[in-house]
């Protein structure tokens, strides 16, 4: 929306009832501040052919959807289109254009199948670490709650004209879009909340400043991040803040119930495998043990299931 507001000529590629709001009324942005903001101005289209060639596409999907939606993109490049993947977790792109021991490896819980590698050229892929919170409150509606980073770097850490182009679009939306030399440390940082927070939240449907004051999820939580880090450590990330501060932040966010939690309470398929069964694999090729994640992991995959087989959502409801 704040790209379009800037100028830039957006086609969003969406369905159904999204897809219908934003063509009937535009999409609606719901500021922090609670003004509110419309772009009527985008291109809204059902399909990646519809849309046709882009200068730069964002691929703004959850994890489990890209493998459907990947074979269709090609409509959507051009000979030098950048693909800038906005998920949660760790992305399929991880080892490639990686210089650590294990080029090339391929993320299982990311691609199983190979199929998003065959047809995404990671050749086009910029990473990009999403920050803001928000929160999809009716079709074509999105409240954000906090936070405009989304920094962003070449996989091989070069500081290449594309990426600071792809910096310069996100600036221009009044985003903070800084070039990154080590994409990966920073997805480890984000993915160091996510893969903690998110799971405790969708298990006790608490909010990130709940799982923080309570003593005895906030060391849960802490304990899972020392293995993540120690995982991430021995594949060469590095963490450019402590982690009783990236705690603090977490808490500072408030009452904010996390994309997972969401999920859960609407019913919606849950990003396991991005957000905590990666790490799991990871621990798995560097010989790290993550009880305290396994633990986690095992009940949110139960969750999951169990939510299937009823299918439906969890949510609190009064008594």
């Amino acid at each position: 929306m704040r790209l379009a507001g800037a100028g830039h000529a957006v086609t969003v590629v969406d369905t159904g009832a999204h897809l219908a709001a934003i063509r009937a009324n535009g999409l609606k942005l719901i500021n922090p501040d609670g003004s509110e903001a419309v772009a009527g101005n985008l291109r809204a289209v059902g399909d990646c052919a519809d849309a046709g060639a882009q200068d730069l596409v964002f691929m703004a999907l959850k994890a489990y959807d890209i493998a459907a939606v990947a074979p269709k993109m090609g409509a959507l490049l051009a000979a030098d289109t950048p693909v800038v993947p906005l998920q949660n977790g760790l992305p399929w792109w991880y080892f490639q254009n990686f210089a650590g021991t294990h080029a090339g490896h391929q993320l299982r819980t990311g691609d199983p199948d190979g199929v998003i590698a065959r047809h995404i050229d990671a050749k086009r892929i910029i990473g990009c670490v999403v920050y803001p919170a928000s929160s999809i409150v009716a079709p074509g509606v999105v409240k954000h709650l906090e936070g405009d980073r989304f920094p962003v770097g070449e996989l091989d850490g070069r500081e290449s004209e594309r990426v600071r182009s792809v910096s310069e679009v996100l600036v221009s939306g009044r985003f903070k879009a800084p070039v990154l030399a080590d994409i990966r440390s920073e997805i480890w940082l984000k993915l160091w909340g996510n893969m903690s927070f998110n799971p405790i939240s969708a298990l006790t449907h608490s909010t990130l400043v709940d799982i923080v004051e309570e003593p005895a999820t906030r060391e849960l939580a802490a304990e899972m991040m020392r293995e993540t880090q120690a995982v991430a450590e021995k594949l060469g990330a590095t963490f450019r803040v402590p982690l009783e501060t990236r705690i603090a932040g977490a808490a500072k966010v408030g009452k904010h119930k996390p994309s997972t939690l969401q999920d859960v309470e609407a019913g919606r398929p849950v990003e396991v495998d991005a957000l905590i069964g990666s790490i799991l694999e990871l621990a798995e090729l560097t010989n790290t043990p993550t009880p305290a994640t396994r633990a986690v992991h095992a009940l949110l995959k139960l969750l999951v299931k169990m939510m299937g087989e009823q299918r439906g959502g969890v949510a609190m409801r009064a008594v």
